[in-house]
């Protein structure tokens, strides 16, 4: 048995002598190491019995290279069997398939070293086995995606056609080369080997790399946006003249750029062969739709002209005032209204103002003032007795006259509306008007009273004296206002019913209208120095007038001179004040009481305190054609000049409330003698 064991790895030996491959050393050294083994293992096999002689058969011994030391087999039939060394056999084996595999391996990356490794693709184009020269020629060839990918764009009916390279979409042949060259190559053998492996039996497919220069899409959609965007127009509406001038409205449209490119770029991303590309369009509807009513209100308020009136009803027929088309247009107001829905309209209508001005020049013959009543006061019945009715004043109402004209004025021909507008009022009703009462008004009691003389007037003054009084007599101050003797005096005039006597003016007495008319403001003077009310101003006569001077003596005369010189005082009270005169003309006099509501006031007079006496000159005579030889006419009347304070003391509820001075400067007068010319006496002064 071990004999043949010795023979069968004798052979091995032999036939692994015989290889001629770079692992013989290791062969043969595994081969020598069986045979020393299988020496000792005979030497020592148990299976040898102490009491037997060994069986030994001469053999002969095998002739090996000298160089390769060989174990001596021990001879016998003792060892380890055959089997057990299979191993070894299956390790050399692995050994020798790991070697060929080394250097399949190292060919195959020689032979790859500046090509692509099989399995490779991209785009569906094989490129395993290319260099990199040969793979860009290749794709080159190949890619006609920027040339054959067509993109619509589209508006409505209106459409454009663009490649994918038109659009900026190319392909970087350089790059997707070298992607796939360096697929296996990470530098980590094993894992090289292993992905390798995979690209052989299964192939890779990497992305493309495909360039998008958007900058060229935005251009192109730029260049589309300029045929199809348009601003946003609301409808216009003006009024040349009177021509209406209408445009429409127009609803604004704008490519939304950054939207359409999004889209765009989505079909590129995924290499679509072409699509269809909805431009995205931003639509901005107009504020102002249209305009068509307000042009047709525009149309008919400069159709034709208008006539204006006031018809009896309204205190008297006057007119017709007509305003032409242009009139008309001038007066026009075009005005853009907001809705509140973001909306807009045009509303037409008449300017107030413009209108308010047309009719300025018709106002004056239509409006009046109001004028109150005027009363006596009946102290038995305590009632007031109106003297003068009220008078309602008229205004012109702007506002519903204006209505009534656009009512009209708006109206289409074709309505068959008369473009005639009778004038609207308004009316005034006076606060003291004819049904006003004496509780009302607070007139109850007689607060002020005064009388003066006039006797020994010449017929104009006495006739200037009624006059002016009757322009006083029933008139009401209202509390806290102010009476002015020239604002209720008015126009001294001829025509206004008052005649020339002899007035004082530039220091002589001259013939002139309205002399007498001092009479009656010294008596209202007198009025309210009595009733206790404040005087704002008053002016002494510049000498001293006997007819002032009756009753009351010197220094209680008033002057006035309208405009210039006036008399006033102020209500105080809490009540109206009531004015009333009388004329006494048997007795040549004048009488001013004033009624309201007594405060319990008390006045008394202090003076007249006279001081300064100037004596007055001679006697100065003056020629006067109208007069006959012998004739004379004394015309003023000597009067000393002097100084005169009155002192007024107000007294309420026992108590002293107020007290005023009143001071007086009078210049020395001369008479004046007229006579006949040439009748002037021998030494007299004369002027």
């Amino acid at each position: 048995m071990a004999s043949w064991r010795f023979h069968l790895l004798f052979a091995l030996r032999e036939a692994a002598g015989s290889l001629k491959v770079g692992g013989e050393n290791a062969t043969i050294t595994a081969c020598n190491a069986i045979v020393r083994e299988h020496r000792l293992d005979e030497r020592v096999s148990p299976m040898t019995t102490p009491n037997a002689a060994p069986s030994r058969l001469p053999l002969p011994e095998p002739t090996l290279d000298d160089t390769q030391p060989v174990a001596a087999i021990p001879r016998g039939g003792g060892g380890t069997p055959w089997l057990v060394r299979i191993p070894l056999l299956l390790l050399t084996g692995l050994a020798l398939l790991l070697i060929l595999a080394v250097l399949f391996v190292a060919a195959h990356e020689i032979q790859y070293s500046a090509r692509i490794y099989p399995g490779v693709s991209t785009y569906g184009i094989d490129l395993g086995g290319l260099t990199h020269a040969e793979a860009v020629r290749r794709l080159d060839e190949r890619f006609v995606y920027d040339e054959r990918a067509i993109f619509t764009f589209r508006d409505g009916t209106r459409f454009w056609q663009m490649t994918a390279g038109d659009l900026g979409v190319s392909f970087d042949l350089q790059r997707t080369a070298d992607a796939a060259l360096l697929q296996g190559r990470s530098g980590n053998l094993p894992a090289d080997l292993l992905t390798q492996a995979d690209m052989w039996f299964h192939g890779r497919s990497i992305s493309p790399l495909i360039v998008y220069d958007q900058t060229r899409a935005e251009a192109l959609l730029a260049e589309i946006a300029a045929e199809i965007d348009r601003p946003v127009q609301d409808a216009t509406l003006t009024l040349t003249g009177t021509t209406v001038v209408q445009t429409e409205s127009q609803t604004g449209r704008a490519l939304d750029i950054p939207a359409t490119l999004a889209t765009l770029r989505d079909q590129i991303m995924r290499l679509q062969s072409g699509a269809e590309i909805p431009l995205v369009i931003q639509e901005t509807p107009p504020t102002i739709w249209s305009a068509e009513e307000a042009a047709g209100r525009l149309r008919a308020a400069v159709a034709g002209p208008l006539a204006l009136y006031a018809d009896a009803s309204s205190g008297g027929e006057a007119g017709p005032w007509v305003a032409t088309p242009e009139a008309i247009a001038a007066m026009l107001v075009v005005e853009r209204v907001e809705g509140g829905d973001g909306s807009a309209s045009y509303d037409v209508h008449l300017n107030p103002e413009q209108f308010q001005s047309f009719l300025s020049g018709i106002a004056p013959q239509l409006e009046t003032e109001p004028v109150d009543a005027r009363f006596h006061f009946d102290p038995e019945s305590g009632q007031l007795q109106p003297i003068q009715a009220s008078v309602d004043g008229r205004r012109l109402d702007i506002e519903t006259t204006l209505a009534g004209i656009e009512a009209v004025l708006f109206e289409p021909a074709e309505s068959g509306v008369t473009r005639e507008v009778p004038l609207a009022f308004k009316y005034i009703v006076p606060v003291l008007n004819s049904g006003a009462t004496a509780a009302e008004l607070g007139i109850v009691d007689l607060v002020g009273e005064a009388t003066t003389y006039y006797m020994g007037s010449s017929a104009a003054r006495q006739a200037n004296i009624v006059t002016a009084a009757e322009r006083f007599d029933g008139i009401v101050i209202g509390p806290g206002e102010e009476f002015s003797f020239n604002q209720w005096l008015g126009d001294v005039s001829p025509e206004s019913g008052f005649e020339e006597s002899f007035i004082i003016y530039g220091g002589r007495t001259i013939k002139g209208v309205g002399g007498g008319v001092c009479q009656v403001s010294t008596t209202v003077f007198q009025a309210a120095f009595y009733a206790g009310l404040p005087i704002l101003e008053r002016y002494p006569h510049g000498y001293r007038v006997g007819y002032y001077e009756y009753g009351e003596g010197a220094g209680m005369d008033a002057t006035v001179y309208s405009p210039i010189v006036d008399f006033r005082f102020l209500n105080d009270l809490p009540s109206y004040l009531l004015i009333e005169t009388s004329i006494d003309r048997e007795h040549a006099t004048l009488t001013f009481r004033l009624y309201g509501t007594s405060v319990g006031r008390t006045v008394t007079k202090v003076g007249p305190r006279i001081t300064n006496v100037v004596p007055h000159g001679d006697t100065i005579y003056e020629e006067n054609p109208e007069l006959a030889p012998g004739q004379t006419r004394q015309i003023e009347w000597a009067v000393d000049g002097s100084d005169v304070a009155i002192t007024r003391q107000v007294w309420r509820n026992g108590e002293l409330e107020q007290e005023d001075h009143f001071f007086s400067h009078y210049l020395p007068w001369n008479a004046v003698v007229q006579v006949a010319p040439g009748g002037i006496p021998a030494g007299a002064a004369s002027r």
